[in-house]
């Protein structure tokens, strides 16, 4: 049985007037059945006014059992690095282009929300990365992690530039690159930039990660596919000098020097996302990314 939910925070998109309107129904429609709820600080900055609880953004997953998110999936990211020390869920309610990983429409939101009260939802569980860089001068130590959902990306700060790196995996010498930069995508993050570099589509219930070239100067330097217990490493060239940076979610940012070594692998944090019942992943992929889309009509009518 689904687990309820007795405090609900709320997190919402940057800028988007849309969301002081619905962050107030919903807090209207929660505390009517007896729920606790506490909106995120920074979420509150762009309110004309909120009578409520505020919580910093990074203790909402201590003092929730459920932080909704409103906003698109990039709303999502930054939620997910900021609550995942704890356990508590996320649903996502899509005020975005794509809405990949925030599948409530705004329409059925609290329809939704009371099938979720009533534990009538999908709990899926998400793989996340873990990213440090250990600095070529031993005197700058070591910077991180940071995390992420989707991906981390090294690339070249110079966009005409290619950048030369190696790539390990447990230390063993995995090639020799020359390209933009590489992707390490977790399965979430395989329908991200890493798809629109050529990657494979990885389903989010598989522990692995796919590192997938940017633009590789050759024909045969194609994406790879590896089990998630693996450690992954990334060593720029030595002359590449202060031209690099590395991503995480496209969110956090750290510049990396040649010689430099990113080291990423999974991290012990996870995830939970929420679902409405019914979810489908293929549906997803069907409908968002039009997998598949050809003539044939979705879905089959079974035998």
């Amino acid at each position: 049985m689904n687990k309820s939910f007795s405090s609900i925070g709320i997190i919402g998109k940057r800028d988007d007037a849309r969301v002081e309107q619905m962050a107030l129904g919903l807090r209207d429609h929660l505390t009517e059945r007896a729920i606790t709820v506490l909106l995120d600080e920074q979420t509150s900055h762009q309110f004309s006014g909120w009578d409520g609880e505020l919580c910093p953004r990074d203790a909402l997953g201590e003092r929730c059992d459920l932080v909704i998110v409103i906003g698109g999936d990039g709303t999502l990211l930054d939620a997910g690095r900021n609550v995942c020390d704890s356990d508590t869920p996320l649903l996502g309610i899509n005020l975005g282009r794509l809405g990949f990983m925030v599948d409530v429409l705004p329409a059925e939101m609290l329809e939704t929300l009371d099938e979720v009260l009533r534990g009538e939802y999908v709990r899926e569980p998400r793989l996340m990365l873990s990213a440090s860089v250990e600095h070529e001068d031993a005197g700058l130590g070591t910077c991180g992690p940071m995390y992420a959902l989707n991906d981390v990306v090294i690339r070249n700060k110079e966009s005409a530039r290619v950048l030369e790196f190696d790539t390990f995996m447990d230390g063993d010498f995995i090639s020799r690159h020359r390209a933009d930069g590489i992707v390490i995508a977790s399965p979430t993050g395989s329908t991200a930039y890493a798809l629109s570099g050529g990657g494979p589509v990885l389903h989010p219930g598989l522990s692995a990660l796919t590192l997938v070239p940017i633009c590789p100067h050759t024909l045969s330097d194609r994406p790879l596919v590896v089990d998630a217990k693996h450690t992954i490493e990334v060593v720029v060239a030595p002359d590449e000098g202060m031209n690099a940076v590395f991503t995480a979610d496209g969110q956090t940012h750290q510049t990396v020097s040649g010689g430099d070594r990113i080291v990423i692998r999974r991290s012990p944090r996870s995830l939970t996302l929420i679902h409405p019942r019914g979810y489908d992943y293929f549906n997803i992929l069907r409908n968002k990314l039009h997998w598949g889309r050809g003539q044939r009509e979705y879905p089959p009518t079974p035998d």
